[in-house]
């Protein structure tokens, strides 16, 4: 038998073997079996006997608790059996407390050992005393907010929600004796980083897990901190990928509005504020992270969080205020929500990672949820074409006027780029100007994939796609200029050593060939290859050159 959270195996006694005990009480108990092997097989103990009285009383000594201790014997050996229960009250071993978590022997210390001692007690770190905080830094406008939502919701009598703010927080069970709690401090202050540290919400956009963009924190009572970071992240933090079914906008956020909310406010009820840690959102541009110091109920598994279960919230008392607000449910159903959100949305489930310190939940963007803009545009752009493509990108529907206050630019500059943009060939106008859209001409990454493939098929097929009277400097020429459209003329002569004007006139026979055409201006556009082959064979005809069809690859001959 393996060992687990409630049972190990030593091979023989050692004095530090009391914290394994340790460990055992201050969680579900467990029992420590002394004289076999690491698979359970018993290999016997000569001094058997003698550890039988010398084990009880070293556990008294130093532990202060009784356990039971047992000599037991299999296939001819003695090995001993020490089953420790479980105990009501917080034990340390030589002033240090252990706790027993699966199959490892953990030390608590700072946050952990606190919310530990608490819970021995039957005590939340929410509903503690806070002599610091009186009526007088309750704000009033918070209160007024909190009974417009539980109104509206209807799970608290409305007498109550006309009673003098110092009633109502009586009724909302936030005194304690004559003192505010935590939980008053936390739900109710404007500011309550005043008392406890870390008390708000960061969100930060990472290009990757090295490379930060930008960051905001959220702070103010918890009450109204939800819906200020679900605004945030939707506005600023997350693209939607925007479609049109007619005139019929449609927005399609890879984490839905309803499991965004709910996971936040899981963050915000079971935190332990006490850590000073602020809860954190990370988002990228196909995944969001909520990362949360906190710890799974006593003898949860991850198994269990994910399961139909019982509402067990570490901070009950938030948790509660939140419910009479009608922020959530006090069934357990939270989890449940969140994964029957994205199943209905069509997006993958969420992925729960627990960690010692803390809990984390993960959301990933399913590809078609995806935008990928800014740095795969062309090097060419300034930076705030970039931005103004990648508004773009993320609503094709968006004025100039919307354009210009998101950018904080004239609605004249707004049009200049929208111009530049077009006259480059990334964007063309889908319908009219009022009712119309913008719509890439192609990603950038399929642009640049097309043209290496087009690189690729003039380089080793280029005499069989343009006339005979090319010269091979031409067919060069333009086997440059399907790699990179927009090479100028010093680059081209550079690169086939040749001068401009060679370069020119050759630029010349090909436009007049029909094989090329210029898109946009001579600074900043770029050349195109004409593929189609009626183009060119009609551009031969127009200069009295006879077409040959039965010419194989269908290319043209004088």
């Amino acid at each position: 038998m393996p060992e687990s959270q409630n049972i190990e195996w030593k091979s023989q006694w050692k004095d530090e073997y009391l914290e394994w005990i340790c460990g055992y009480a201050n969680a579900q108990g467990g029992k420590l079996c002394i004289g076999c092997d690491d698979g359970g097989n018993v290999v016997g103990l000569p001094n058997a006997r003698k550890l039988l009285e010398d084990i009880p009383n070293k556990v008294r000594q130093t532990l202060g608790i009784a356990v039971e201790v047992n000599l037991l014997e299999a296939d001819g050996r003695e090995y001993i059996e020490i089953d420790v229960p479980a105990n009501p009250i917080g034990i340390s071993c030589r002033g240090v407390y252990y706790y027993r978590s699966g199959s490892t022997r953990q030390v608590l210390t700072g946050a952990a050992l606190e919310a530990f001692l608490l819970r021995k007690r039957g005590v939340t770190w929410d509903n503690l005393p806070f002599p610091s905080f009186s009526l007088a830094d309750v704000d009033n406008d918070v209160v007024a907010h909190f009974k417009e939502w539980a109104a509206k919701k209807g799970r608290i009598e409305s007498s109550v929600l006309d009673e003098p703010k110092d009633v109502l927080l009586e009724k909302l069970h936030l005194f304690n004796g004559e003192y505010l709690t935590n939980a008053a401090m936390l739900l109710f202050s404007k500011d309550p980083e005043k008392w406890q540290q870390g008390a708000y919400t960061k969100i930060g956009y990472f290009e990757t897990d090295a490379d930060l963009l930008y960051q905001d924190e959220i702070h103010g009572s918890l009450l109204e901190q939800i819906d200020r970071i679900v605004e945030l992240v939707y506005l600023k933090y997350m693209r939607a990928k925007i479609t049109y079914q007619g005139m019929q906008r449609i927005e399609r956020y890879f984490v839905p509005e309803e499991a965004l909310r709910e996971a936040l406010l899981n963050a915000l009820c079971h935190k332990q504020y006490e850590s000073g840690v602020p809860i954190q959102v990370s988002v990228y541009e196909d995944r969001l992270y909520i990362a949360n110091c906190g710890c799974l109920p006593e003898n949860w598994t991850l198994e269990n969080l994910m399961s139909k279960h019982a509402s067990r919230p570490y901070n009950p008392n938030i948790a509660h205020v939140f419910y009479l607000a009608g922020f959530i449910e006090s069934w357990g159903r939270g989890v449940e929500k969140i994964c029957s959100a994205c199943q209905r949305d069509g997006v993958p489930q969420p992925e729960y990672t627990v960690h010692p310190g803390d809990i984390m939940i993960k959301f990933t963007a399913p590809e078609d949820r995806v935008i990928r803009v800014n740095d795969r545009v062309n090097d060419s752009l300034t930076g705030r074409e970039q931005e103004l493509l990648s508004l773009l990108g993320e609503d094709p529907g968006y004025t100039v006027t919307q354009l210009s206050e998101r950018l904080a630019i004239s609605r004249k500059t707004v049009a200049e780029c929208l111009k530049k943009l077009k006259d480059d060939g990334l964007i063309r106008r889908i319908g009219s100007a009022r009712k119309g859209h913008w719509e890439y001409v192609g990603d950038i990454t399929k642009q640049n994939a097309a043209q290496e493939e087009r690189g690729v098929r003039v380089t080793n097929q280029v005499t069989e796609k343009v006339t005979e009277q090319v010269t091979e400097k031409e067919q060069k020429l333009l086997s440059l200029l399907t790699k990179a459209p927009c090479s100028t003329m010093p680059q081209l002569a550079e690169q086939l050593s040749v001068s401009r004007k060679t370069v020119a006139v050759w630029l010349k026979k090909l436009k007049d060939d029909g094989l090329i055409r210029r898109i946009g201006s001579a600074r900043k556009g770029h050349w195109e290859y004409v593929e189609d082959i009626t183009k060119q064979n009609a551009a031969q005809e127009e200069k009295g050159v006879r077409v040959t069809n039965q010419v194989t690859n269908q290319v043209t001959k004088k």
